[in-house]
């Protein structure tokens, strides 16, 4: 095999936790991959970066499987690349800071394939800042030592020379140590380390399960095994450690702590999720649903009839943001001019879909004051009139209250499906590893479609009681129609908000979490 056959391996650090933390290059190396591998140290977040059709590689614990070993990666990396594949490496942290890149680049030389090393955000300096700690400070430290703790204490005494490390720098970084915290601060404090200098423990950092412990050389072990505190963790040692009282921003979001499974589709996820962690919360973007285009040749060629008699409309009716998205690329498709329908009355169902025409400079004419179809009809019933025609692009599990209504009133409604709502056929293994392991804090509904398809998908995946599973998990639904569909399933909904929107259920959500105790 050439050279030119062969792919390249980008070996990138992928920050200590918080997926916002990757470099500008390691999103492109995300981006132009045909697979990318990755374990638990990288956040699942990431993997929306890919392009279409990326394959995805986990390679921490399945079920059926326990984690894959180092060499076993090495050798995976390889096989990719000698296919001629593009090959992103995510490794938590930085790959050269006790990240074993090393053995993977070696391997990849020696098999004369090319190879990226893409530095990353070091847990050293990102976990300490998310808890409040600068590792230098102008008046307290101007020097850091990075360190990396074993197991036990003769391989400490073999990697490290206590009596230069202990002063050498103002603040001393370990990375990993916990267990035997009590044989480090003893080693410090016999080289010269006054007992009360400061110490904090940061377990998970930069992560909803972010957990600090501070004390002092004298004091942490003690203060460790009281709060059963285990790996893994960053050791900070030094007076920058009593920055923390002042500083601790992270902690203090509303949402800290909180791991939210948001189940919309891919397309619609981002925006709760972007806000779920804008308030400190970690959301986990499990898409259950995709909408498509139909691909019935007799339903398109009843979409194309119905919207070529655009000028006998007299209302056209917007119950999604999808049915605005989808119903204007047809007319793109078809080439039928907007103007056309200059005869018909808009209305919209909710802020965002009034929104989305708003976008084409089009005004939606009526919002409900309930974001629902029963809402949309009590604030027109009065404008309404027998005989007027309706045109309803909407999706094809739409519900039939509004057309069935609009029916009872005298007015002729016709439906048209301008999309299908499809069961998604690509999830994260991390996720699915969290939900198993009851490390998911709370699930939204934002359609009764996210609710019918989360427990068919978890059903897929081998779990047989989904409902069962999920039922100590708190439910966030987006209004009364979603919440009755995960009721009927045997689920129990503990926040609904009074408006049915994606803010409203933000806002439901910040004030249960005001009201619980942490669910970490």
């Amino acid at each position: 095999m050439t050279g030119l056959d062969k792919g390249k391996v980008y070996l990138v650090g992928a920050g200590p936790g918080d997926p916002k933390l990757i470099t500008v290059r390691g999103l492109e190396c995300l981006e132009a991959c045909d697979v990318v591998v990755y374990d638990r140290l990288a956040s699942p977040r990431l993997l929306r970066h890919v392009k279409p059709g990326t394959e995805r590689i986990y390679v921490g614990k399945l079920p059926d499987r326990h984690t894959m070993k180092q060499e076993e990666i090495n050798q995976l990396l390889v096989d990719l690349a000698l296919e001629g594949k593009t090959v992103t490496r995510l490794k938590g942290g930085d790959p050269t800071i006790f990240g074993r890149v090393g053995e993977e680049a070696e391997l990849l030389y020696d098999h004369g394939i090319e190879f990226e090393i893409v530095p990353g955000i070091t847990s050293a300096i990102a976990v300490p800042a998310y808890a409040g700690i600068p590792v230098t400070h102008r008046d307290l430290a101007s020097s850091l030592s990075i360190i990396t703790g074993h197991e036990s204490p003769d391989k400490l005494d073999r990697s490290i020379h206590w009596d230069k490390v202990t002063n050498a720098t103002g603040t001393l970084i370990f990375l990993m140590g916990v267990a035997k915290i009590g044989y480090i601060a003893g080693q410090l404090i016999k080289h010269g380390k006054p007992p009360e200098t400061p110490v904090a423990l940061i377990r998970w950092g930069t992560r909803v399960e972010q957990r600090t412990v501070v004390g002092t050389l004298e004091t942490i072990e003690a203060i460790v095994r009281e709060a059963n505190f285990k790996p893994p963790a960053v050791i900070v040692v030094g007076e920058v450690v009593l920055q923390r009282e002042k500083l601790q921003w992270y902690e203090r979001k509303p949402l800290f702590g909180l791991r939210v499974l948001v189940t919309r589709a891919r397309a619609q996820a981002s925006e709760l999720a972007d806000q779920i962690e804008l308030l400190g919360g970690e959301p986990c973007e499990f898409p259950v649903i995709e909408t498509i285009e139909p691909s019935d040749p007799a339903v398109i060629e009843a979409m194309r009839e119905q919207l070529e008699q655009a000028e006998k409309y007299n209302w056209l009716m917007f119950t999604s943001v999808n049915g605005v998205e989808y119903f204007f690329g047809w007319l793109r498709k078809f080439q039928i001019d907007v103007r056309r329908f200059h005869g018909a009355r808009l209305a919209a169902v909710g802020p965002k879909t009034a929104a989305a025409l708003a976008q084409r400079g089009l005004v939606a004419e009526v919002l409900p004051v309930k974001f629902h179809a029963e809402g949309l009809l009590e604030q027109l019933s009065s404008q309404l009139r027998a005989g007027e025609r309706v045109l309803l692009p909407r999706g094809d599990l739409a519900r039939e209250v509004l057309p069935r209504e609009l029916r009872a009133l005298g007015l002729i409604p016709t439906e048209i499906d301008v999309y299908e709502t499809v069961l998604a056929d690509v999830q994260d293994e991390l996720a699915l590893e969290w939900i198993r392991e009851k490390e998911i804090h709370m699930i939204t509904f934002t359609s009764s479609s996210t609710v019918t398809n989360l427990l068919e998908l978890l059903k897929r995946k081998g779990i047989s009681d989904p409902v069962a599973m999920l039922s100590d998990i708190p439910i966030a639904s987006i209004g009364p129609i979603t919440t009755q569909t995960a009721v009927d399933a045997g689920l129990k909904v503990e926040i609904e908000p009074e408006d049915s929107t994606l803010d409203g259920l933000l806002q439901a959500i910040v004030e249960y979490r005001q009201n619980h105790r942490p669910l970490q």
